[in-house]
């Protein structure tokens, strides 16, 4: 297997990968999709994916902000490998990318959010190092401009 990592920036790109993202938002529309990426790509909204023969084997969404309490960090956003591909490896490769994207934006930290009952991500992110420091509370105000 012979794997490519790229940085997907535009818009273009990103939209492309729909069929991956739709491994973990299987109802979001292509409508829906650019929408948000329009308004996340202004704030340093990027992909990352791994590529087998142009075929997207795996896909994050990235981007770094600052906090109060860590300072600069970056933040994964839309992990999700194809199922075919889970547990070969896909998933470090990125994670492993993300962290040396963070040392070279100079970021303290990388963090991240995952459902509460998403358990095989839990037990992948607590493999590469990462442990939940708090919670991230939500109120939904109104469901249906969600995606899940």
């Amino acid at each position: 297997m012979t794997l490519q990592i790229l940085e997907i920036t535009t818009i273009e790109e990103m939209l492309a990968q729909i069929e991956t993202i739709r491994f973990l938002y299987p109802n979001i529309t292509l409508e829906k999709y650019k929408s948000f990426l329009l308004e996340m790509i202004p704030h340093n909204y990027t992909q990352i994916g791994v590529f087998e023969n142009n075929k997207c084997l795996g896909i994050t969404g990235c981007w770094s902000a600052t906090k109060l309490w860590t300072g600069k960090y970056l933040e994964i956003d839309n992990f999700v490998v194809n199922p075919e591909y889970r547990s070969q490896g896909i998933g470090k490769l990125l994670t492993d990318y993300i962290e040396k994207k963070a040392i070279e934006l100079n970021c303290s930290s990388i963090v991240l959010d995952a459902f509460t009952g998403n358990f095989g991500a839990h037990r992948f992110y607590y493999n590469q190092g990462y442990a939940p420091r708090g919670f991230h509370f939500v109120k939904i105000l109104d469901e249906k401009k969600m995606t899940v």
